[in-house]
């Protein structure tokens, strides 16, 4: 065992020390003297007068060596302590027993902390909440709960710290079920109400998707803390329920909940999902008047907010006023600018990135997928040829899938065949997925109806693939073909995602959905929108008839185009914004050419600017020009 061997090593150069201590050794107690070495972090000298002392070294002896070992996280020291425990034949209590393997976990050394537990003869339950915490904190989620359940079988029921610990436990594919036996035994013993077991329960509720569960837990404590609100507010954030992180924060805001800056790094993503600037930006400014730390993560959740609000100039400055930037920091700001088409400031930043510290993975990732949204195909296969060859970074699926789309985009069909073909990897739902889109893009029906048939195969019940194959067939005017695919879904019963787009005016989100009819202002939009169409038309505008699937009169599908959720939520837009804000749109699903046309005519014919991010990248038009170059 490791800890025998270091402990072997340990005790031969014990023998020196003490024949030293024999030689030396003063006429009075040195235990004082030991105490107040500790005291003052001197570990060494303090460890020569153990030796000096010898077998005279006593509990409270012991007890200030080991707690100055935790104090600088001296792994050597403290096995030297160990040693000197089992040469001078001392039999620790269980105190100081637990004090010494709490040592070894906190030093990453769980083995010999594991053997310190095994060879006590009596344990507590901290000790066995130690031991449980250690391998918790370590990620070793299968022995802690095995040694949890050891203990229980002991007959030594758990208090709240071993319960809350344990729960942290509870993950991975099995997590669920044992998290739901633990909280079983949590109602027995009546900890259900306290609040370091509530935050772990409803964490671990949280992380399992069951966010109701969750919730439940939250709504029954009796008492909340700053921890268990951040926990139930990321909970919602995490699960992409930003409306609902939102209404919540707002309520226990309002309640006088205390705030730290994981509270708000949380509240910021939940922000990110509704694209909420206004919202954001107040968060900020809260931070700042609050004068919390500027933790790495609160600023990283900041670059995040801003870029993912469309308003990049934000975020570069949370970016460059930053003292100090993780990898995270890095890849979060070249995220941002690939979704807004800017490849080519991504790879001077990636440039730039690289005098400071070495990218990793999910940077190459961030690197290739701005290049595929700005359209620089030959230096995004130059990037991949660098991280395969220069940096000796072993490229996974993302990568892979990201130069699939990188060629999709740009409409080189069979080079992406020829790619796939090569790849060490089965090509996987997403990168056959792409190349289906690009194959819609670019009218390749050929190829689509070969790729379209593999992704029925592999996820039979993604309505995506239809619609795409659908857009395929109805662009190359196949039209019994769309009518097989459509019945094809209705066999499987598989339903298509209704188009969303909304926008936040005056700190109210607004949610429109095609042919929406609930909006109370409907009839209002619907006579300001047939007043664009008009004004539009006449600077140029022609409806893309062929975004519309069905076999009908162009009549009937102008009238579909117009019910588009992106232009019902311009049109509010205008209605309900001055003449010089920014109207900010975002949709849950790819915005459609015949949209991205009617949007750029209508910055040109009002003069708005207006940001469009769907779920790909954003689109920024300014005088009725789109910063994709109607490149996506």
């Amino acid at each position: 065992m490791l800890v025998r061997r270091s402990l072997r090593s340990l005790c031969s150069k014990a023998n020196g020390l003490s024949s030293l201590a024999r030689q030396t050794k003063p006429q009075h107690p040195a235990d004082s003297n030991l105490k107040s070495l500790c005291l003052n972090g001197r570990l060494k000298e303090a460890l020569f007068e153990m030796a000096v002392l010898g077998t005279e070294v006593k509990f409270s002896c012991y007890d200030s060596l080991i707690t100055e070992c935790l104090n600088q996280r001296a792994l050597r020291e403290g096995q030297r302590v160990h040693v000197h425990m089992i040469k001078s034949r001392y039999l620790p209590p269980v105190y100081l027993g637990t004090r010494l393997m709490i040592l070894y976990a906190k030093c990453d050394s769980l083995e010999d902390a594991r053997n310190v537990l095994d060879g006590m003869p009596e344990r507590n339950i901290v000790s066995w909440t130690a031991m449980i915490s250690g391998y918790s904190q370590r990620g070793c989620h299968a022995e802690a709960l095995e040694l949890f359940i050891r203990m229980l079988q002991t007959g030594l029921l758990p208090n709240e710290f071993t319960l809350a610990t344990v729960l942290t436990s509870c993950s991975g594919p099995h997590g669920f079920k044992h998290g739901r036996q633990v909280h079983s035994l949590v109602v027995k013993t009546n900890f259900e109400s306290h609040i370091f077991v509530g935050s772990s329960l409803l964490d671990m509720y949280a992380k399992a998707d069951k966010i109701h569960e969750a919730r439940t837990v939250f709504d029954m404590l009796p008492e909340r803390d700053v921890v268990t609100c951040t926990a139930i507010i990321s909970g919602y954030a995490q699960l992409g329920l930003d409306e609902e992180a939102l209404e919540l924060f707002r309520k226990l805001y309002e309640e006088g909940m205390e705030c730290n800056y994981i509270t708000f790094a949380s509240l910021l993503t939940a922000l990110s999902g509704l694209s909420a600037l206004d919202y954001g930006r107040q968060v900020h400014s809260l931070t700042i008047r609050r004068e919390l730390p500027f933790y790495v993560v609160l600023q990283n959740s900041l670059i995040n907010m801003y870029s993912k609000c469309g308003c990049l100039i934000y975020a570069r400055r949370v970016f460059d006023s930053m003292p100090e930037r993780t990898v995270i920091s890095w890849n979060a700001m070249l995220v941002g600018l690939g979704k807004h088409g800017l490849g080519r400031q991504v790879l001077q930043l990636f440039k730039s990135m690289r005098e400071e510290l070495k990218p990793d993975g999910v940077t190459f990732m961030a690197v290739l997928s701005g290049c595929s949204h700005g359209g620089l195909v030959d230096e995004g296969l130059d990037v991949f040829d660098y991280m395969l060859n220069e940096q000796g970074l072993k490229p996974e699926l993302g990568h892979y899938g990201c130069v699939v789309d990188l060629l999709g985009r740009a409409g080189r069909i069979e080079k992406v065949l020829d790619f796939i073909k090569d790849m060490p990897f089965e090509p996987t739902a997403a990168m056959w997925g792409s190349l289906l889109g690009a194959c819609r893009v670019h009218a390749n029906a050929s190829v689509g109806e070969f790729v379209a048939q593999r992704l029925l195969e592999i996820e039979p019940e993604n309505a995506g693939n239809y619609v795409i194959l659908s857009n395929i067939y109805a662009a190359a005017g196949r039209w019994e073909d769309v009518v097989r695919v459509r019945e094809s879904m209705k066999e499987k019963t598989v339903m298509k995602e209704p188009g969303r787009s909304w926008l936040n005016l005056d700190r109210i989100i607004h949610t429109f959905h095609s042919s929406d009819r609930s909006h109370p202002q409907k009839e209002a939009i619907d006579a300001k929108l047939k007043e664009l169409c008009v004004k539009i038309k006449e600077a140029g505008y022609v409806p893309d008839l062929s975004c519309v699937l069905h076999d009908v009169d162009d009549e009937q599908k102008e009238r579909m185009l117009l019910g588009h959720s992106e232009k019902l939520a311009i049109t509010f837009g205008l209605m309900g914004t001055s003449r010089s804000g920014m109207i900010r749109v975002t949709k849950n699903l790819r915005i459609c050419v015949d949209c991205h046309n009617f949007a750029k005519f209508v910055s040109k014919v009002y003069g708005r600017d207006l940001s469009l991010r769907d779920s790909n990248r954003f689109h920024l038009i300014v005088g009725g020009v789109c910063s994709c170059r109607d490149y996506w």
